[in-house]
């Protein structure tokens, strides 16, 4: 655990001030953890009576005003019994629907004996009707605090209150003229540092006894992105199924490995966001990022959606990329499940007979199937602007199927995926490229970027892939071939034509 005070900063003072302020976080970063201790320090000082609660209860009431209310005040007064018996509210009085949360609230403040501080979790699972019917109860309260109202409270979720949406679907949003306007600011939670993830890891190691080489600390921050859960998972894999042992001492390869079962099992936290990847407004951000393309027409209100889910982050340099190495290995994987699915049985003669990975076989085989497959798995592909790339690494991974990897690397404006292969000690780089209507030849660009990636890996060869989208292209069984040339450094590049 980390002290509350350090992963929200300034909300004691917001506290102290008699303020009502916002958390937003993305899932899962720790938000209801944070709060839930502070609130119990603040409890346990005798300086507040502070409670988190939550609205999630009232979620499946729509429609009715009145239902939401009960539902989310029977929880409340669940959760107030962590409170000596002296701070927990009366019983809620009588109210009619769209009152009873004002009501209860003021009912609570009067007979407690010490300012009231109450957090409510999951405001924004609530829409529609029953949001503003909440918020505007809330604001109408806040100025009869402290004595009639909570001193401070907070809204916490994923999302600022201006963007909490009063309607399902691409609009709707409450704008900035909320019917929580009352709030003097949002506070978000930051992804661990490396020191911080440093300082939870040497807590298990004087639980325990084991330790972490420095590398592997090193590793688990660079394959998180410092993201709490995943942290959090990375960790409970090493020590709890690879390093069980508290004499062994964990490796940056451990964290390696636990990352590839995270990626393969997908728990929940992932195959959440994978499931967001639908999403017009997160396709809108991530189908040109594949594709290496400038973001375009992308509104101000979706950029921020991305970034509040935790999808992505803004790179030092300004511009969005996916969060961290971990969430980029799911995506990629989650979009090329339909194309792999799809692809027909296939004998591996990418191997010789010792079974090693042949990449001269492999760049046959591939060249055979796109031949034969090519145009009509594109069609399986969720993003069309970046199908023919998805079905080569649906390909890719039926080729490795468990028993190798793949790396990649892709960001807006980049023009060009490239990724490694690594099977059985031999790994094949290759850059991935599209070439479409109006842009110019891509194989003089390629070959030296292609130079640039292999100077990275310390590898001599590698793969320039092609796909000709243009018009004037001709059909796919005729343009799809390999050819040998020289890269501007002089290596040897196969460029496959697809």
């Amino acid at each position: 655990m980390l002290p509350p005070e350090r992963r929200l900063p300034g909300v004691a003072q917001l506290i102290d001030e008699k303020q009502y302020f916002v958390v937003h976080a993305p899932r899962q970063s720790g938000k209801t953890t944070a709060l839930q201790t502070l609130a119990f320090r603040l409890s346990s000082e005798e300086r507040y009576a502070a409670v988190l609660v939550t609205a999630e209860l009232g979620v499946p009431f729509v429609d009715d005003i009145g239902a939401a209310e009960d539902a989310i005040l029977a929880e409340w007064a669940l959760a107030a019994e962590d409170l000596p018996i002296e701070l927990r509210p009366p019983p809620w009085p009588e109210g009619k629907p769209g009152q009873r949360i004002h009501a209860a609230l003021h009912a609570w403040a009067e007979r407690c004996p010490r300012p009231l501080v109450v957090f409510i979790d999951e405001i924004d699972a609530l829409r529609d009707d029953v949001l503003v019917s909440v918020l505007r109860q809330l604001r109408a309260g806040h100025r009869r605090r402290p004595q009639h109202f909570p001193w401070s409270l907070a809204l916490v979720g994923l999302r600022d209150v201006r963007d909490y949406k009063v309607v399902e679907g691409e609009g709707g949003r409450l704008g900035t003229a909320s019917p929580f306007n009352v709030k003097v600011e949002s506070v978000t939670l930051a992804n661990f540092s490396h020191e911080d993830i440093e300082e939870l890891y040497g807590q298990h190691t004087l639980d325990t006894g084991q330790r972490f080489e420095p590398a592997a600390v090193q590793r688990a921050s660079v394959l998180s992105g410092g993201q709490p859960w995943l942290v959090n998972a990375l960790a409970r894999q090493v020590v709890g199924r690879l390093r069980p042992d508290p004499a062994e001492v964990v490796t940056a390869e451990d964290f390696d490995r636990a990352a590839g079962i995270l990626i393969e099992r997908r728990d929940t936290h992932l195959d959440s966001l994978a499931e967001r990847l639908r999403e017009p407004r997160i396709r809108a951000i991530i189908e040109p990022m594949l594709a290496g393309r400038a973001l375009g027409d992308v509104s101000e209100d979706d950029r921020r959606f991305a970034i509040d889910l935790g999808l992505v982050v803004r790179a030092d340099g300004g511009g969005l990329e996916v969060a961290n190495p971990i969430y980029r290995e799911v995506i990629v994987r989650a979009l090329a499940s339909g194309p792999q699915d799809t692809l027909p049985a296939m004998e591996p003669t990418w191997l010789d007979h010792e079974g090693r990975l042949d990449p001269n076989a492999l760049c046959t085989a591939f060249l055979e199937f796109w031949r034969q497959h090519g145009d009509a798995m594109r069609r399986s592909a969720p993003y069309h602007e970046v199908a023919a790339q998805l079905v080569l690494m649906a390909f890719l991974h039926r080729v490795v199927n468990g028993g190798g990897s793949i790396t990649r690397e892709y960001a807006i404006g980049r023009g060009r995926i490239d990724l490694h292969l690594h099977l059985g000690g031999v790994t094949v780089a290759m850059e991935l490229k599209v070439w479409r209507d109006g842009e110019s030849a891509p194989l003089p660009a390629g070959l030296s970027q292609l130079d640039g990636y292999l100077d990275g890996l310390g590898l001599a060869t590698g793969w320039l892939v092609i796909f000709d989208e243009r018009r004037t292209a001709g059909p796919i069984a005729t343009r799809t071939k390999q050819e040998s040339v020289r890269s501007p450094n002089g290596r040897a590049i196969t460029v496959v034509w697809g």
